[in-house]
C-alpha cells in the first residue's frame, strides 16, 4: 500500500519488477552459460549486452549480479555471506535460438539486460550459486524528483541516438562537483540518482522527452558530501528533490553458495 503522501501524488513505490518471492522453475533460461572466478589483475568491471543476446559480464560479485537480474540498487539486496561483495566473477551467457533475445539487436553494448534476459539471469544464480531469498516490504526514506521553481536548465538532446548516460561533470567521485547528462530522461536521471542516494528517486516532474545538461562548480573539498552536491546540481536544474516515505521492496538472501567449476 502507497502511504498517504504517496497516493495523493499518484506515486509508484519502488517495487522490483516481475519479482517472484523465490525464481519459478519455468523461467526462462540460457542455452549456455560460463561462469568462472575473475582474473585478480584485471582493473575494470562491465557487463556488456550482444546483438544475439549474448551477455558478458566481468569482475562482478554476486550481489552486482542481482542488481543486474532483479533491475534493484544495492540498498535494495540484505543479508548474505561476505563474500558476496567480495569475490569476483566473469560470465558468459547465451541464450537459446528459440528466445525473443537471441534475435535482439541493442544499439549499444552497455545497455542493460533485457526482460528475458534478467529472467535468464535470475535463472542462472538460482542454478549456479544456489540462490535462495524472500521479498521484504518496508516504509522507508524516497525521494521525489519534482519541477523546482528556477528555469530548467535542460537542453533537447542533440543526438537521440547518444547512449543514454549522467553522471559527474567531471572527473572524481559521481556527482561530486557538479552534474553531466547526455540523452537522459528524467525517469532516467531519477534512478541513475537513487544508488548514490541510497534511497529510492521517483520521477514526478511530468517532463518528456531526453535533455543534454550540465551544471559544474568548483570545490576545494576533494572529498565534498556527494549528497549535498547531488541536492545543489539538481536545484541548479531548476528541479528538486522532495522527501517523502513509502515502501520499498527488499530482496533479502536466505542461501547463497559459491559457484562450482563449469
Amino acid at each position: 500500500m502507497k502511504t498517504p503522501a504517496l497516493a495523493a501524488l499518484g506515486v509508484a513505490v519502488l517495487a522490483v519488477p516481475g519479482l517472484l518471492a523465490q525464481p519459478a522453475s519455468g523461467l526462462p533460461a540460457f542455452e549456455v552459460a560460463s561462469v568462472k572466478p575473475s582474473d585478480p589483475h584485471q582493473r575494470f568491471f562491465e557487463m556488456l549486452t550482444w546483438p544475439g543476446g549474448r551477455i558478458t559480464v566481468t569482475m562482478y560479485t554476486l550481489k552486482q549480479l542481482m542488481e543486474e537480474a532483479f533491475s534493484v540498487q544495492p540498498f535494495q539486496i540484505s543479508g548474505g555471506p561476505h563474500w558476496i561483495d567480495e569475490d569476483r566473477y566473469d560470465l558468459e551467457a547465451r541464450p537459446p535460438a528459440s528466445s525473443k533475445s537471441s534475435k535482439a539487436n541493442p544499439p549499444f553494448s552497455k545497455l542493460p539486460p533485457n526482460d528475458e534476459q534478467r529472467q535468464m539471469l535470475q535463472t542462472l544464480l538460482a542454478d549456479r550459486f544456489q540462490l535462495k531469498y524472500h521479498v521484504e516490504t518496508k516504509e522507508g526514506l524516497v525521494y521525489l524528483l519534482v519541477k523546482g521553481k528556477k528555469e530548467l536548465k535542460l537542453q533537447n538532446a542533440k543526438n537521440k541516438d547518444d547512449y543514454p548516460w549522467a553522471g559527474s561533470a567531471g572527473g572524481g567521485l559521481p556527482f561530486a562537483h557538479g552534474i553531466r547528462g547526455e540523452n537522459i530522461s528524467m525517469a532516467q536521471l531519477a534512478t541513475r540518482l537513487s544508488g548514490p542516494l541510497g534511497h529510492p528517486v521517483l520521477d514526478q516532474t511530468g517532463i518528456e522527452g531526453s535533455f543534454d545538461f550540465m551544471i559544474e562548480y568548483a570545490s576545494d573539498d576533494p572529498n565534498s558530501d556527494v549528497i549535498a552536491s547531488i541536492l545543489t546540481s539538481i536545484q541548479a536544474l531548476g528541479l528538486k528533490l522532495e522527501s517523502s516515505k513509502g515502501p520499498v521492496e527488499t530482496i533479502v538472501i536466505d542461501h547463497a553458495e559459491k559457484p562450482s567449476a563449469n
